[in-house]
Formats: structure tokens, sequence, C-alpha cells
């Protein structure tokens, strides 16, 4: 594990420790920053478009600006028995089949309800999800849900427990083909089960079979439902209440007749099966707003786990076991939550919390709320459920489950051998995102609008696909790469100790004692652009194009002065022309922790970590007294820098600026004193 991984896994058990297990004093102490950032991993995806489907609408037109998307794709999988042939569902209404670069229609769901299908209030409401039995090829069955209201409310009544007052009602139905084969539907439907919500958020989210179910396992042939808390979690815990099938996550036998309405059956392995009070269709308990689940594929225990979108503060990924409960609106993640605190916010867990037998977050992060925003507002935060990557075409995902926040977009992932029930939380990293021509970019950028809505989709073979909401369009992940992987050069410059091999501001500051340069006062401002006071530029050697510095720095200023800081200078072409690294304890201003340019004007903050409304950035870089591993890469022709701290395989600091391609490199600081020992360049001669 490397330096700085095992840091933020240290930095991490402690905040759960002090946060999660605080004594009684704190248990009124809201917890303001519960969770770390998601940090870069340096690791990209390659992106290739494969389709854009029909611009479709609400009906009728909606009032919430949120479900006017170019269309409301939501998911995209492989039809079973069907190599090549893909599904994505629109929650407007239409079932699409994508194969061969071809899209059609398979089945408009919408038209085949008819009047009561509702779509225009709830980010979830409409044609919800698809399942496909797993042996459709052969049986031509799948299974849909979708959401009704209008004159459903009162003409139709729900088979399970239901709120007095409706406001939607979420169905499951199977559908069975006549031909598997044929490129549109005909056959027969019939309603399997019918749930009423007080609400029209956070509906029946997803339907699914285990697709590694074999002939002899528990889920042979078991249908699994993820429903929500409908939106009142807030202000009762039915979530919490097994009578009730609102925040479950259900398990039945879509072919069986045992359930109360005869059209399904009740798994009797089901952990809840003939206990008093409560559903024997209840898998899990506890859910607020369960948005995708999947197993893992590897090993002998196929993993199930849940992505949950939380209600303020904190999004979470769920392992699922039988019988598990996680929590809400008790908890959210793996905090307290207060029905009707007007913080809306999170705390710590009581003293006694091992009596509830929560089920905690194997994978999580925080809002990050901006300290001016209104407390019980919408942050914009949702965490989409993804997939264990297993396929065999992008390498540095094996392993790994890739999940999203998707409003705005990230794509996330973390290693699923971290992802342990019990365990401390694993780190969280964020992938980069390239397209079909090399050049980086956002979902965003290519989305066409801030708001991306991002989903996930999977193949058969494992293979993975983005799509969006906010312009309909489906790109598959067609390969990885590493940030500024470009090839350096060959020409090395090393034992560059002795004072002739530097070119000092200034030289009365510096000292050369053999195997280290040491900068042993501390620089002044000058005049002209705000840069570092005071560096020595590398004489030894040529200029570099692209180039790998690695060193090993020190901070000899103390440490109680919190704005300490050494910088590596690179691409030096004059004393106003110029990149920085800017390595300091702090990083909770702008011209702190962070990488530079200078381009005869003061030097602008050019690194992907900077979060201006928030001000923080990268995690702090050096906050002691020793020794630092520092590798700093730039490539000349794509702008890519990245600095990497303490052999950590992720970079702390990434940016792609192309102001400067070719330069000499350096060592120095603003008005603090350190040293360098162990330098070598390596590069491309200009």
């Amino acid at each position: 594990m490397s330096g700085l991984r095992s840091c933020s896994a240290a930095v991490l058990a402690a905040v759960l420790v002090a946060g999660l297990l605080s004594p009684a004093a704190r248990a009124d102490d809201q917890i303001l920053d519960p969770l770390p950032t998601p940090t870069v991993s340096g690791l990209g995806l390659e992106l290739k478009e494969i389709a854009q489907l029909p611009r479709s609408e609400p009906v009728p037109p909606p009032t919430d600006s949120r479900l006017k998307r170019w269309n409301r794709v939501n998911h995209l999988g492989e039809v079973p028995g069907r190599p090549g042939r893909l599904y994505v569902p629109d929650l407007n209404g239409k079932l699409y089949f994508l194969q061969d670069g071809r899209q059609h229609v398979y089945l408009d769901v919408g038209a085949a309800v008819g009047p009561d299908f509702f779509t225009h209030r709830g980010l979830g409401s409409g044609f919800g999800f698809v399942a496909f039995h797993p042996r459709f090829a052969e049986n031509g069955r799948f299974y849909t849900v979708h959401t009704e209201a209008f004159g459903a409310l009162t003409s139709k009544i729900p088979d399970l427990a239901y709120p007095e007052t409706q406001a939607a009602q979420g169905v499951l139905t199977e559908w069975t083909a006549k031909d598997p084969a044929a490129d549109a539907f005909d056959g027969a439907r019939r309603e399997v089960l019918r749930l009423g919500f007080e609400g029209t958020l956070h509906g029946i989210q997803e339907i699914g079979f285990n697709p590694y179910a074999r002939a002899f396992d528990e889920d042979r042939d078991l249908l699994y439902l993820a429903v929500g808390d409908g939106g009142v979690g807030t202000k009762n815990s039915v979530p919490q209440d097994l009578a009730w099938p609102q925040g479950k996550l259900l398990r039945i036998d879509p072919r069986g007749t045992g359930s109360a309405n005869g059209e399904y059956g009740i798994p009797r392995t089901n952990p809840f099966v003939g206990k008093a009070g409560a559903l024997g269709e209840v898998y899990a308990s506890g859910l607020r707003d369960p948005y995708r689940f999947s197993w893992n594929p590897a090993g002998w225990r196929h993993r199930m786990f849940l992505g949950h979108i939380g209600e303020k503060v904190v999004e979470s990924v769920y392992e699922v076991t039988p019988g598990a409960n996680f929590g809400w609106s008790e908890r959210e993640g793996p905090f307290s939550y207060r029905r009707g605190d007007p913080s809306c916010g999170v705390f710590p867990l009581p003293s006694d919390d091992a009596k509830y037998g929560y089920s905690y977050p194997v994978a999580a992060f925080d809002h990050n709320r901006l300290p001016s925003a209104r407390p019980c507002a919408d942050s914009g935060t949702a965490l989409i459920g993804g997939f264990v990557y297993r396929g065999h075409r992008l390498d540095g995902l094996q392993g790994k489950y890739v999940f999203g926040e998707g409003v705005g977009g990230k794509v996330l992932y973390t290693d699923v051998r971290e992802m342990r029930r019990g365990g401390p939380l694993p780190k969280v990293s964020e992938l980069m995102l390239y397209d079909e021509k090399g050049e980086r970019v956002t979902m965003p950028e290519i989305a066409g609008n801030a708001r991306v809505d991002l989903r996930f989709g999977q193949d058969r073979a494992g293979e993975l696909y983005l799509l969006a909401k906010a312009n309909g369009k489906i790109w598959k992940v067609t390969g990885t790469r590493w940030f500024a992987d470009c090839r350096a050069g060959f020409t090395r410059v090393s034992h560059a100790m002795s004072e002739k091999d530097w070119a000092p501001v200034t030289p009365a500051k510096w000292r050369f004692p053999g195997r280290e340069v040491v900068l042993a006062e501390a620089g002044e401002a000058r005049p002209g652009p705000r840069r570092p006071f005071e560096y020595a530029v590398l004489r030894k050697g040529p200029e570099f194009g692209s180039v790998r510095i690695d060193a090993e720095v020190r901070l000899d200023t103390p440490v109680e002065i919190t704005n300490r800081d050494v910088v590596l200078v690179f691409g030096y072409q004059s004393d106003t022309r110029f990149y920085y690294a800017h390595l300091s304890t702090d990083n909770r201003i702008y011209p702190h922790n962070g990488i530079f340019a200078v381009n005869d004007a003061d030097r602008l903050r050019i690194d992907d970590q900077w979060d201006g409304p928030r001000s923080v950035g990268a995690l702090p870089a050096i906050t002691d007294a020793r020794w630092h591993d520092v590798r700093v890469e730039h490539c000349a022709d794509t702008g890519e820098i990245a600095v990497y701290v303490d052999g950590s395989d992720a970079p702390l600091m990434t940016a792609v600026d192309r102001t400067f391609t070719s330069g000499r490199v350096g060592f120095g600081s603003f008005d603090n004193v350190g040293r360098v020992r162990d330098l070598t360049v390596t590069g491309e001669r200009r």
C-alpha cells in the first residue's frame, strides 16, 4: 500500500473512531465534515460514444426542471442469450434495443399502461427499470417497474401495506414474449405486485436477478426489488418497520403463488419468513433511496453491493446480507440521523450502538456542503451504484467497484478487497475521462450540461458503459490510461548538489554542504508578478521538454508554522515564466499546496484539486520535519502535470496546461527554509 494511501486510511480510521465511537459528552455535537473527499486516482477511462437515444419528455410537462432532460435513460444491459443486443429503458416510457449501431423501440411501456402512467413528478417516476430473466432466450420473460397515479390511486389497491394518502403507486409487471428473438415485443403481460407510496420520490428504484446464481443456488430465479421510502423517512420510521414494504429490499419468486395476492411466491429462505409482524418478502431494511445494486462475480460467494442516496450529508454503498438493517431513518451512513433536527446534519453514534445491529457502509463519501448553504437545502449530490469490474479490457480496474456521483457526473471507484463490513471505510478515488481523440474531458463537458444525471451500464462480458440524461448519449469504456504517462525521454541529470550546478536568485541565502542543497534563509518579496520569493535553477544539463523530477525534500521551518512551504520549479524559461508545484502544510488558501503557472503575471493556480467555493485543495503535502519523496511529471505535448508524494501510486495534484513546453527545473520557497537531496531529472532534451 502506498504512503499516501496508508496515510489516508489512517486519517479515515481516526475520523471514524472519533466520530462513531465518541463519548457521551460529544453526543450532541454535529459532525460538520464527516468523511474524506474522493481524491484523484491518476487512472483514466477512454470513452467512445456509441449512441444517442431520441429526445423524450414526461407527460404532462413537468414543472421540476430536473425532469426536463434530453431523455431519461437510466440503465444499460445486455439481453440474456442475445450477444451484442443491448437494452436501455427511458423513464419517459420506452424500452430501446441497440445492436450493431442501430436502435429501435422494443416496447412502449407507457403506452401499454395507458392514462394512469405517471412521469411528470418525482425523479424516479415513470418506466423505472427492466430485468430480463437470465433464461429469457428460452422463456421470453422479463419484468418491468413503472409508476402509476391519476385514476389508479382510487381504483387500484396496493397488495402490501400502504399509506392512507397515496401520491403514486409502483407496479411490477411480468411480460412474456412469444418470440424472444423478435425486434419488437409481442406477447402477454401480467401484474405481479403493486405498492403504494405517500410521495412521488423514492419508489421502486431497481429490480434484478442475481446473474451468477447457478442451478442449485438459493438465489436461482428470484427477483430483488429495491424499494425506496416514498420520501417519508424524514418524518417517520416506516423504513424500520418490517410490516411495511417501503424502505426495504424485497426478494420474491415471480413465478410462485404463495403471496397474499397469489401472483408471486415468497422464498422460504428469506430472513423474516414466519416472523410475527414482518413481511416475508423483506430481505433487508432501513433504506431511503436504494439506487442500483449488483453482484461481484468473483469468488465462491457473489457479494451483493447496493448504492444508496443519502438525505443531506452521506452517500453510501452497502454490502447486502440477509436480514441486514442499513439504519435509515435512524442512521445516515455510519452516523446518527435525527428526524426533525433543524441542522439536517449527522451526529456521533450512541455509546450503545452495537445493540441495534445496524449494518454500516462498506464505502461512502459526504456532500461537502458550502458553509453558506441553507442547512436543509438539496445539496445536489446522489450516489449511483455501479459494478465490480471483472472484464478483460480495462487495465487497472480489475477488482474495483466503479460507481459515481450522478448529478455532477463524477466517476469513482474503490477497491473491493477493502470493502469490508464492520471494517474501516476504504479510500474512494475519482477516475479521469478521455474522449476518442485522447483529450481529457469531464462528464459535464461531454454531456453538455452541468447537471449530468450519470448512470452506468454493463454488458455480459463485464465491460462498462456510461449514460447521461442530459443529452441522452451512451459511451462505452474502451480502455484505460494513466495520467501524465508519457515517455519523458532518456536524458538524465543527477549528482547535482554542488554550488556550480545551481543559479540561485540570492546566492547568499543558500548552502551547498555536498549531498544536499539548502535554502538556509527565507526569501523576500521581489518586484514583478507574485511568484516564489527565493529559488535556485538547476544549471547542470539541458533544458527539458517532457520531464520527470525525482527528489527528496524537507521543510526546515518549524512545524508550528502552518503556512510553511517549499516549491519545485519546472518549465523554467525566465524569472517571470515558469511552473511550480507548491508543497505546503496548509491547503486552505489559494496560494498554497497546488500547481501554479507564472506567465509574466501573478501566479495562476491550475491544478484540478482546488475547490474555490469551499476554499480547500489537495491534502497537505508536507506536515512534519521529515524527508519526503516527491515526483513531478510533465508531459509537454499534452500539458499533463502530476505531483506524487511518498511513493503513492495516485497523484496528489494534477493539472493540464500547455503554456510552457520546455524549460529548466529548480527548488525554492516563498518565505520559508528547506532543502533538497537525491535529485534526478529525466527527460526529453530540448
